[in-house]
């Protein structure tokens, strides 16, 4: 896979042999005298005859343990090697203490050791939502979520994006990331809005080149991690815009609007698929067999591995917990590996008593292992299981923080520049104010360190404030308040950076309206009472309600959630680049217009794909 020459491969085939077998001294493991490597060891066989090799020697208890999922927190190395676990994860925030890159591959390679030592050396996979960069790890590299980028309109950027997240991801050793996300969101009110591309099926179709960023040409590359389309399907049309409600729209529907994404992402050859927490029409999607295995292995041909999300076998049956009933209709319905992060001993009981009674067929659990370790080979991690610290220094690297500070400011929007007050003039006189100017959290939003994300100077960057200051002349007056007090008449303009706090899918679901913060509005007052333009930068994760504010505002940009690189943001204000956005989601009028979507025969206050640039009249 990556040798040059044979005699490297039989080198590295030979140094696996050893580390396997150090890993079962280390481990208290029997020493045996060794008759000879098994073919599935030989990386000169093709992944087929590995996989099936592999699988003539494996125990029903082998078997399930490859498809369980633990969370790091709740097992540790010994359970991994004992019980033959073939995946961890981290689910946000879940981090090594310190959080820093070593800490990150030294828990990866600790993990992987007590995998190595199991009876047939399988390797874990290790997995994360890495959703806008290695986003769970302080100092990585944050790129603007999902709706930003669908507002660049530039695949190319984003499979950039893919490759510089997957190189940060393989100096730790994370194989696995539980993304993209490419959902089709249909409802503003859905907490989960700006983990989408856009709210047409064309959006998040075309941005699944970061799928070719995140796993390169093929997997096995020195940076190839597996990427994962999610969430499965339907979750972004739920009524309401409720995260993990139900989907009643018809089967035509589901298919012309939300099925398309997924069927880009198998033609790109993802290799796994996250199921949607979600229902459809009542049924919720863990235990919907007809649309994971006849649809997506079926029609859609998904060779890759579906795995469940975080705790989603739990809610089948709408009680707390799982049963025995719930584990055989999520894995009888086409579930192949198990995100079971706390309890999962008992999964591997329910699930051996469901295969010994008969509940669930055994070559289901021979499919779901079929899938498994066919990635496990794919990825090239039984020749190079441990994490290549090479590509430590790739972490928030100078060429990736450009990369981001460009898909920022590709990512503004422009939406009203009344007597061109933009861009503005290197040497004018600027206030700043606003909660989203000066915070790295506000503007990286949730999933940033921790899965909610919180305001603060949480991990290394740039803020809008940091980045106004850079790029206007050195010489010009730049203020700042965060409330606003303090401005005059003196100033040229003023910058009101305000939004929404951050947070993460359910937690976000807003069922009443969709309007700034109280004291978001204050602070624009203040500036306004001023009588200096004002320029008003909403960090936010969807589009808000602010038609009512609009007529007293002089100029409005949609920033989304633009993580690290602030500097993205101040390069549009001052001219350095140009605005390019558009929006990839229909803007209300009104908080009760939701949902709006293109083509509904709603009247917007900015249409789908709307956007002004320096050039507009």
């Amino acid at each position: 896979m990556y040798s040059s020459s044979l005699h490297a491969m039989r080198s590295r085939f030979l140094a696996f042999g050893m580390l396997a077998a150090l890993a079962l001294v280390a481990y208290g493991g029997p020493v045996r005298a060794d008759p000879g490597p098994a073919p599935y060891l030989d990386p000169h066989l093709s992944v087929q005859d590995r996989v099936d090799d592999l699988l003539d020697r494996m125990s029903l208890d082998d078997k399930l343990g490859q498809m369980t999922q633990p969370e790091r927190r709740y097992i540790s190395p010994a359970e991994i090697t004992r019980y033959r676990i073939g995946s961890v994860l981290s689910s946000g925030g879940s981090a090594p203490d310190p959080n820093t890159p070593e800490s990150w591959a030294d828990m990866y390679d600790g993990f992987q050791k007590a995998a190595l030592a199991g009876p047939l050396h399988i390797p874990i996979m290790y997995g994360l939502d890495a959703v806008h960069g290695d986003n769970n790890m302080v100092g990585a590299t944050i790129f603007p979520h999902n709706i930003g980028l669908g507002a660049t309109r530039d695949p190319k950027l984003v499979r950039q994006i893919g490759a510089a997240t997957a190189e940060e991801m393989a100096g730790t050793g994370v194989d696995w990331d539980f993304a993209p996300c490419v959902c089709v969101a249909r409802n503003d009110r859905w907490g989960r809005t700006y983990e989408s591309f856009g709210e047409v099926p064309e959006l998040p179709s075309m941005m699944t080149t970061i799928i070719d960023g995140l796993q390169g040409d093929e997997l096995g590359g020195p940076t190839s991690v597996l990427a994962t389309a999610k969430h499965y399907v339907g979750d972004g049309g739920t009524e309401g815009g409720d995260d993990r409600g139900d989907t009643k729209i018809s089967e035509r529907e589901l298919r012309a609007v939300h099925l398309p994404p997924f069927q880009a992402a198998v033609k790109r050859g993802v290799g796994a698929v996250m199921i949607s927490y979600s229902s459809w029409n009542g049924l919720k999607m863990h235990q919907d067999k007809y649309l994971i295995t006849d649809v997506l292995k079926g029609e859609l041909g998904f060779k890759g591995l579906v795995v469940s999300d975080y705790n989603g076998i739990d809610e089948i049956d709408g009680k707390p917990g799982f049963t025995k009933d719930e584990v055989a209709a999520a894995v009888n319905a086409g579930i192949d590996m198990v995100m079971v992060p706390t309890e999962w001993r008992r999964f591997i009981d329910y699930l051996r008593d469901e295969v010994k009674d008969g509940d669930v067929p055994m070559e289901r659990i021979d499919d779901a292992n079929r899938r498994i370790l066919t990635k496990k080979f794919e990825l090239g991690l039984f020749e190079h299981p441990m994490a290549d610290r090479r590509y430590l220094k790739t972490i928030g690297s100078a060429e990736h923080r450009k990369l981001a500070r460009r898909a920022v400011a590709e990512s503004q929007v422009l939406l009203k520049n009344k007597d061109d007050v933009l861009p503005l003039d290197d040497d004018d006189k600027i206030f700043v104010a606003g909660r989203s100017a000066d915070d790295i959290g506000m503007q990286s939003g949730g999933w940033t360190i921790t899965w909610q994300g919180e305001p603060g100077p949480i991990t290394p960057g740039t803020t809008i404030l940091d980045g106004i200051r850079k790029v206007a002349d050195p010489d010009a007056t730049v203020t700042y308040s965060k409330d606003g007090t303090g401005i005059d008449s003196s100033y040229d303009a003023a910058i009101a950076v305000v939004g929404e706090t951050p947070y993460a899918e359910y937690h976000g679901d807003r069922t009443g309206d969709l309007t700034l913060d109280d004291a978001d509005m204050k602070t624009i007052d203040r500036l306004r009472a001023a009588g200096v333009p004002v320029i008003v930068v909403l960090v936010s994760g969807r589009p808000l309600d602010v038609a009512k504010e609009l007529p007293q505002w002089d100029a409005l940009v949609e920033a989304w959630l633009p993580g690290t690189e602030g500097e993205g943001v101040a390069d549009v204000l001052y001219g350095d680049a140009d605005p390019r956005g558009k929006l990839p989601v229909t803007w209300m009028r009104s908080s009760d217009q939701e949902p709006i979507n293109k083509g509904d025969g709603k009247k917007p206050l900015f249409p789908f794909g709307y956007g002004l640039t320096y050039d507009d009249d």
